[in-house]
C-alpha cells in the first residue's frame, strides 16, 4: 500500500497527460474538418464565378483523406474541389531527409491530382538529386536554396522545359514559386523578369508591395517567353493572418479579435486563426471585397491555399 501511495501521483500525472494529449488529437481533427469545409467552400465560390478557377492547397495532405485519417480511403467531394495539392519539403529539408508520412499519402492522391513539391536543400549539388527524386514519383518540383528560403529568385534552369500549351493544371511538367518582389526596384521589373521565362505555372502574390496586379498585367504573364501558354496562380494565406495585408486594421494584435490565435514561429508578421471563423471567412471569400475574389478580377487563373495545416499548428504546436 505504500508503494502505491507513492507512485500514485506519477499514475494521475501519466493519465492527466494522456488525457491532455487525446484532448488535443480531437480538437486537432475537429478542425482538420473543418479547414476541408473552407476549401470546399472557397473552391465552390470561386468556380460559380470562373468555371476553371484552379485552386491548390499547399500541405494537409490528411484532408484529402475521409474524416481526415489517412488509413481511411479518400475524401471525394475534397477531391473535387481541387486541381492538385502543393507541398513543402518532402525529400529534402537542408539535407536529405525524406517524410514517409507524407510521402505515403501523396502516392495515394496522385493518380488523381497533380502534386506540386516545394524542396529546400543547403547546396545547390543537392538540386539535381531533389529534382529527380520527385520527377520519379510524378511529382513537378520547385528546389530552393538557402539564399532563396522565402521564394525571392528565378532560378537559372527550369526543369523539363518545354513549349507546350498549359492549359490545365494537369498539363504542367515545372512551376516557379515567387512571393516575395523584394529583390525587384519595381513593378515591372519584377513582371519582367517573370515574363522572360518559360516556366509552365507562375505562382506569385496577388500584390507588388500593397498594390494588387491588375488583369492586363496578369494575362501578359500567360504567355511563356517562347510563346506557348501557361497559368498563373496567385498566393493566399488562409490559414494563418499576416499584418502586412490590406485587410488588417491597427489595432488587431494577438487575441484582438479573439479568433486571431497564436503566434506563427519564424515569421513575426503571421498569427494562427482560427480560420473556421465567420469573420475571417469573410475575408478569405464569398463576397466582392474578399481575397478570393481580389484575384478573380486580377485575372489570376487560380489560387494557392498556404497553411491548410493551421489545424495541426493551433493545437499541437507551443
Amino acid at each position: 500500500m505504500k508503494n502505491t501511495n507513492i507512485h500514485f501521483p506519477f499514475v494521475l500525472l501519466l493519465l492527466v497527460l494522456i488525457s491532455a494529449g487525446c484532448s488535443k488529437e480531437k480538437r486537432s481533427n475537429e478542425a482538420a474538418l473543418k479547414m476541408q469545409e473552407f476549401v470546399i467552400d472557397i473552391s465552390q465560390y470561386a468556380r460559380g464565378i470562373d468555371p476553371d478557377f484552379i485552386v491548390i492547397p499547399q500541405n494537409g495532405p490528411e484532408l484529402a483523406f475521409k474524416d481526415a485519417e489517412p488509413e481511411n480511403e479518400l475524401n471525394q467531394e475534397y477531391l473535387a474541389a481541387i486541381d492538385g495539392m502543393g507541398m513543402e519539403e518532402i525529400f529534402y529539408f537542408e539535407t536529405y531527409t525524406p517524410d514517409e508520412y507524407r510521402l505515403d499519402m501523396l502516392r495515394k492522391i496522385l493518380p488523381l491530382k497533380k502534386i506540386m513539391v516545394s524542396e529546400f536543400v543547403n547546396s545547390a549539388s543537392l538540386i539535381p538529386d531533389a529534382l529527380q527524386r520527385n520527377y520519379n514519383e510524378g511529382f513537378i518540383c520547385f528546389v530552393r536554396t538557402s539564399d532563396n528560403y522565402y521564394y525571392t529568385k528565378i532560378p537559372d534552369t527550369i526543369p523539363f522545359e518545354n513549349s507546350n500549351n498549359i492549359s490545365t493544371l494537369a498539363d504542367a511538367q515545372n512551376y516557379l514559386y515567387i512571393i516575395n518582389s523584394e529583390n525587384y526596384a519595381s513593378r515591372q521589373d519584377f513582371l519582367s523578369a517573370i515574363d522572360a521565362t518559360n516556366f509552365d505555372v507562375i505562382l506569385m502574390d496577388l500584390f507588388f508591395e500593397e498594390t494588387a496586379f491588375t488583369a492586363t498585367e496578369i494575362n501578359e504573364l500567360k504567355t511563356k517567353a517562347n510563346g506557348a501558354q501557361r497559368l498563373v496562380i496567385a498566393y493566399m494565406n488562409i490559414g494563418s493572418a499576416e499584418n502586412y495585408r490590406y485587410y488588417w486594421q491597427d489595432d488587431w494584435k494577438l487575441h484582438n479579435p479573439n479568433w486571431i490565435k497564436k503566434k506563427y514561429e519564424g515569421y513575426d508578421d503571421e498569427f494562427w486563426v482560427e480560420f473556421w471563423n465567420e469573420d475571417w471567412q469573410k475575408i478569405i471569400f464569398g463576397n466582392n471585397d474578399s481575397y478570393t475574389k481580389k484575384i478573380i478580377d486580377a485575372g489570376f487563373d487560380g489560387a494557392y491555399l498556404d497553411n491548410v495545416e493551421a489545424y495541426y499548428f493551433l493545437y499541437y504546436k507551443d
